[in-house]
């Protein structure tokens, strides 16, 4: 199963939305948040009602077929009509034709063809959600927030978002040029950008004085081993002596597989619920447990401190939940996202697939985050460059046309930064962290105190 951030979900510029989608996939299921049975739901339809609105939809397919102007495509007006019912729904269900569905399927080997951009749609434009480390996007300075206007001098308006991602993939090595506007810059910027294949490294780490790092960008099948053997390299460099503690990054993490979201909850806990699902089918509802292991046994007695911000979603928004919820780690940042709903993977054979919301899920303390996000125990802001300041936020779930709604909180009606300094002297999260673990700054939420 597997979290969307966005329904720029797995589109890691050449993936597929933020929504996203499968580890455990037969239908894989992806995480997102939601809420209880709505009571303002349709009453229940006869069998006669529904068939007369079939009927309906073949009397206008076969007047489109007989008299539009031009012949049309018939398949590609099924598959639209499909695509309108889905994403009629919510703004993360959708319709996946055969390619996008192999690219879906890629995405969860962490490898992935294309120019390395999270991206989303916003009034018809293309949304830079994130540039992936080290990808040629990120590399030509393209930045969160950017909106791309033109693809190799054809406009982006018009476009659907999987037209646009189908647009920026092709060979490795291939050019590319994207025009993008930035708030705050009076000129579209432009960039010529080579195609490579983006080799998702999940996990850095470095050592900041006695304090390990670990910045983990996304949730694909390299996530928990990339943890796992960051901590292990932690502890090699330092001859087996344990770090004064460890900070884990999860900024602007648009998520990813929800078994990797369990996994990576696992390594720093040692029992208890990491994530509870709920869906109408009774399949769909789920309790995922952490285990005792030697990695959580290892690093037990190491104080935590998670990082957060606006791009922090889905399966970032998972873990940071249950740590947050066990007393594990303390908060620090700004509130996250606020995706909380979960969407199934369903092949469709030869034809593709359809990713649709199935359940909601719910934190340790049965919380569900939907439209709220995670609230840091404490929250610090960044200096933000003047050119960027009021541009670096994000609304989030909330902000999302069609979001199905059922937070265990009210939704959230400002923007949270998305904005992290390249130069970590001048991030005043990562700084207070570190401040925090060595005890130069002080806050009654460090360390977390467990109840009972």
């Amino acid at each position: 199963m597997r979290l969307t951030p966005v329904r720029v979900s797995v589109i890691a510029l050449a993936f597929a939305a933020i929504g996203a989608t499968g580890a455990f996939y037969a239908p894989a299921l992806i995480a997102q948040d939601q809420a209880a049975v709505d009571p303002k739901a349709p009453a229940a339809r006869s069998s006669d009602e529904i068939y007369s609105d079939l009927t309906l939809f073949g009397e206008v397919f076969d007047r489109i077929r007989a008299e539009y102007v031009d012949a049309p495509d018939e398949k590609a007006l099924i598959h639209a009509a499909i695509q309108g019912m889905l994403t009629s729904l919510d703004p993360h269900s959708s319709y996946l034709e055969p390619v996008d569905y192999e690219d879906v399927q890629q995405d969860t080997s962490g490898q992935f063809g294309g120019l390395g951009i999270e991206v989303t749609m916003e009034e018809g434009i293309i949304k830079v959600v994130s540039p992936i480390d080290d990808s040629p996007a990120s590399k030509a300075g393209v930045l969160s927030n950017d909106y791309i206007i033109e693809l190799d001098g054809k406009q982006v308006l018009g476009m659907t978002l999987d037209d646009a991602v189908a647009k920026m993939r092709g060979p490795v090595g291939s050019k590319i040029k994207i025009k993008v506007i930035r708030e705050g810059s009076q000129e579209p910027k432009e960039f010529e950008l080579s195609r490579d294949v983006i080799a998702m490294r999940a996990v850095r780490w470095s050592m900041e004085g006695d304090i390990g790092l670990l910045r983990l960008s996304r949730f694909s099948e390299q996530a928990y081993v990339g943890i796992q053997k960051a901590i292990d390299d932690i502890y090699k460099e330092r001859k087996g002596v344990a770090p004064k503690g460890l900070i884990l990054d999860l900024r602007n993490n648009p998520g990813g597989l929800v078994d990797q979201a369990v996994y990576v909850s696992d390594a720093f806990l040692k029992q208890g619920s990491v994530v509870l699902t709920r869906g109408r089918v009774e399949s769909e509802s789920a309790r995922y447990d952490a285990r005792p292991d030697d990695l959580d046994s290892k690093i037990s007695s190491v104080p935590l401190v998670v990082l957060i911000n606006g791009g922090s979603a889905s399966a970032a928004e998972i873990v940071a939940g249950a740590l947050q919820d066990h007393k594990r780690a303390t908060l620090v940042g700004t509130r996250s996202f606020g995706k909380g709903s979960v969407q199934s993977i369903i092949s469709l054979g030869p034809d593709g697939a359809m990713r649709l919301t199935t359940a909601r899920y719910y934190t340790p303390n049965n919380r569900s985050i939907q439209a709220s996000g995670i609230h840091p125990d404490i929250t610090v802001t960044q200096d933000v460059p003047d050119e960027l300041k009021g541009k670096d936020e994000l609304l989030g779930e909330a902000g999302l046309a069609g979001q199905i709604g059922g937070g265990s909180e009210e939704a959230a009606t400002a923007g949270s930064s998305v904005y992290v300094p390249a130069d970590k002297t001048k991030d005043n999260q990562l700084q207070y962290a570190i401040k925090l673990i060595e005890g130069t700054e002080t806050d009654p939420s460090y360390p977390p105190k467990a109840e009972g």
